[in-house]
């Protein structure tokens, strides 16, 4: 029989309205206006990398 491992799941800060996302290749900032309710944590790409949230 094959056994199964444990798998982790990766809990993931909501996009919330007014955080802000930078780009570190370009330097765009983006802000969010509306949370899009998708059951699945929502990346925001640009340059090929997902922003990351501005500090």
């Amino acid at each position: 029989m094959a056994t199964k491992k444990a798998v982790k799941k990766v809990v993931k800060k909501g996009v919330k309205k007014g955080d802000a996302y930078k780009c570190y290749v370009c330097g765009l900032v983006v802000s969010v206006d509306e949370v899009c309710g998708c059951v699945d944590t929502c990346d925001i790409i640009c340059c090929d990398k997902p922003m990351k949230s501005k500090k």
